[in-house]
């Protein structure tokens, strides 16, 4: 099949992405009014809830972003097949942006280091915090970086977009742009999220420093946005035209990323503890205690054998990672695992023993419904094939022995 003749069919994705749009726009106005009501009778649980619930749908906005420009520096019909799907979630940075308003309103109640100095009732921490927040952790400074995160992420986003729009149109045209910009794309996307995490997670206790904590956000991120694309690719699976563009061998593709960005975790998280473990040190163990004790033991437990032991095994499985049918279970699994990673990341830091509030429920579903409507919106405003793309020839034609 020719790119003149897949121009003639209709790549437009099915009419069941505008009925999850829908539905999801309905879900997040639901769930965001429970939110906003619960908001004003619970502000810390709210706003504990809400950073969680924003980075875990951030991670999925710019891993995608990520693994579309590694796609344009690689090639390959696995990145030809979902990339308008991983451009669809990475054309949500916008959104995200938008949404981050809430947490500058609840610096105070979310960072220590964002209160009077004075309310700090343990003086060792009050003169730390007046050390760092001179120079580093200041108000001013975390808006002043969170705009410069954004201005990039955006910039990215509009050109890889604006550039992706005019392969709709013949003629055929090469990826030589999307190269150019991706190379120091993945360079400025590796800085920004990893000075992101420290911003908004890590300082969350500012007497712990780890110099690997933002690898470890960074490759979360590129496995839920892995997962998210073969969860979307399954559902447009059972429609045209991707039923007929999603080949075993692309979905095998997937199923290794699965696979490296697992192992990459496990390594990167792994390697954390073992040199604070070796370290031995009482500013740095702190974070690990609190992490072992109160319950939060058992979530680290799990996430050891069901984040990494279980689906790495799994993995392993060349027939399961060619079976679309049986990879998106596991890709569901994944996205919840990942949800529970932050989980564990973030909450210990309010409670000292494992508690689940009411917005670590609602708030995901509520910025994850506007997240989707947005997502498919996006999804639905341009083909599911760039076909003047000269790598989309993989995906249109079938392939020779």
């Amino acid at each position: 099949m020719s790119a003149a003749r897949a121009n003639q069919l209709d790549t437009m994705a099915p009419p069941v992405a505008r009925i999850i749009q829908s539905r999801s726009l309905v879900i997040g106005l639901v769930f965001t009014a429970i939110a906003i009501g619960g908001a004003f009778l619970r502000p810390e649980e709210f706003f504990r809830g809400y950073l969680l619930a924003y980075m875990d749908w951030l991670g999925v906005t710019l891993g995608s972003m990520v693994i579309l420009m590694i796609r344009h520096l690689t090639g390959g019909g696995w990145g030809t097949v979902i990339r308008r799907v991983l451009g669809a979630a990475m054309r949500c940075v916008p959104l995200m942006t938008i949404l981050f308003v809430p947490i500058l309103f609840g610096l105070p109640h979310l960072y220590v280091w964002a209160r009077p100095l004075e309310s700090i009732a343990d003086k060792h921490l009050q003169e730390h915090l007046r050390d760092i927040t001179k120079s580093y952790l200041s108000v001013n400074g975390f808006i002043v970086r969170a705009a410069i995160y954004f201005a990039i992420w955006n910039v990215l986003s509009f050109f890889l977009t604006k550039w992706s729009r005019e392969q709709d149109q013949p003629p055929l045209r090469d990826n030589n742009r999307f190269k150019m910009l991706s190379g120091p794309g993945l360079i400025l996307y590796a800085f920004t999220v990893s000075f992101a995490a420290i911003d908004w997670v890590m300082s969350l206790d500012p007497s712990w420093i780890s110099t690997i904590y933002g690898l470890v956000i960074l490759i979360g991120q590129l496995l839920a946005a892995m997962c998210f694309a073969v969860v979307v690719e399954r559902i447009l699976a059972k429609y045209k035209p991707m039923s007929d563009w999603l080949k075993p061998e692309f979905v095998h593709d997937h199923g290794k990323w699965m696979l490296t960005f697992i192992m990459v975790w496990a390594y990167f998280s792994f390697s954390q503890w073992l040199i604070i473990w070796a370290g031995n040190l009482p500013d740095e163990i702190t974070w690990y205690m609190r992490r072992l004790n109160g319950g939060w033991g058992f979530v680290g437990l799990w996430l050891v054998v069901f984040h990494f032991a279980v689906p790495f095994v799994i993995l392993l499985s060349r027939p399961f990672k060619r079976d679309i049918r049986r990879m998106v279970w596991l890709a569901t699994w994944m996205l919840c695992m990942r949800y529970l990673d932050l989980f564990w990341n973030i909450e210990p830091n309010f409670s000292q023993r494992l508690t689940v509030t009411w917005p670590d429920v609602v708030l995901p579903v509520a910025i994850g419904g506007l997240w989707l409507w947005f997502f498919f919106r996006n999804l639905n405003s341009m083909p599911l094939l760039p076909v003047h793309d000269v790598d989309a020839i993989e995906v249109l034609e079938p392939a020779h022995g």
